[in-house]
């Protein structure tokens, strides 16, 4: 879930920090990084006032898709330029999990960045992944080893490159389709679709389009009663989440602007609507610019968590026994543990 305008001033940084190490820090060493920015009073329902943002992982060129496995009680999570899926756990630390993560030809010249993004859990306990290079969703079977293509077009065209994946309590599957994977992003030469998607996959394996007008949707994320999903858009010409209520079926029936993030961009707050996470509550966890950005169900934004001064945080997700946040900062990933929990 790439922020297009920020990253590219960052990566030359991700890069430096990539040649000097692709693992992370012992897990009893923990930088502490950013922290956490109150706006409104109801945050302190939600973070304690002495949380620490605490890092697990350096070296990444830009690290993305966390996502926590309950069956196996780790943390995956993507260097999408470097082509490699990670595994964090609180003995071992970061190990290497899957490489190539995504595209495994040797011509690369068509890409901008190979491998895979943004990633969730079916029902079944298996791997979903929006799988940029090989510009696809696919599935992952961590009993079987075995990864397999759910879907790879829509009426005959091929995606620009999958970003982010979710899944509904129907077994439904929402991805979002935005060019950043393609070298020339929009530009490519590569691309078979005029837009930039949010689709539907049904559990009978029929594609549908939930949107086609968004510019560059991303994160993706559902309410706690899965009537409402969240998508964001990171342009810095329309840095919005929008909202979709849904069907009883997950099918949706109006869509609306959930939140918008202009007001907050400024040359020292890096970042755009990236990827994002829900509490049980419904309060949204979303990356925005400076940070992750709190939002109440009503659209109040509450507070920030930042990364360091300069950093943006790229996707969240809750893991562990739920009340901790784990975060995709650039070249590191993150922790924080909070007082609210997942669904």
């Amino acid at each position: 879930m790439e922020q297009r305008w920020t990253r590219r001033s960052v990566m030359a940084a991700g890069a430096a920090a990539a040649a000097l190490s692709a693992c992370a820090h012992h897990p009893l060493a923990r930088p502490a990084l950013g922290g956490v920015r109150r706006i409104r009073p109801e945050l302190d329902e939600l973070i304690a006032a002495d949380a620490v943002v605490e890092e697990i992982g350096d070296g990444y060129t830009w690290a993305e898709g966390p996502i926590w496995v309950r069956g196996h009680g780790f943390l995956l999570f993507n260097d999408v330029p470097g082509n490699t899926m990670y595994e964090w756990n609180e003995s071992s630390g970061v190990t290497r999990f899957m490489h190539p993560s995504g595209y495994a030809g040797t011509d690369t010249s068509f890409l901008r960045e190979g491998g895979a993004n943004g990633m969730n859990i079916d029902r079944s306990g298996r791997l979903l992944i929006a799988d940029s290079g090989n510009r696809c969703i696919a599935r992952y079977d961590f009993g079987r080893r075995r990864r397999e293509v759910l879907v790879d077009r829509f009426e005959g065209k091929r995606f620009n490159s999958p970003n982010d994946v979710i899944t509904h309590r129907n077994g439904a599957i929402y991805f979002t389709d935005p060019p950043y994977g393609l070298a020339g992003i929009e530009a490519s030469p590569l691309r078979e679709t005029p837009w930039m998607g949010v689709y539907r996959l049904d559990p009978s394996g029929a594609i549908a389009m939930v949107d086609d007008k968004l510019s560059f949707p991303n994160g993706i994320a559902f309410s706690p009663d899965y009537g409402t999903l969240y998508v964001s858009c990171s342009d810095p010409r329309r840095p919005i989440i929008m909202a979709y209520s849904l069907d009883d079926g997950g099918v949706p029936t109006s869509s609306r602007v959930f939140f918008n993030a202009a007001p907050l961009m400024a040359d020292d707050a890096p970042g755009l609507p990236d990827g994002m996470t829900i509490d049980y509550k419904g309060n949204l966890f979303a990356s925005g610019p400076g940070g992750i950005m709190i939002i109440s169900p009503d659209g109040v934004l509450l507070g920030m968590i930042t990364a360091g001064a300069g950093r943006p945080i790229a996707n969240c997700k809750f893991g562990e026994d739920g009340k901790t946040l784990f975060l995709t900062a650039q070249h590191k990933v993150a922790r924080v543990r909070t007082l609210t929990h997942w669904i």
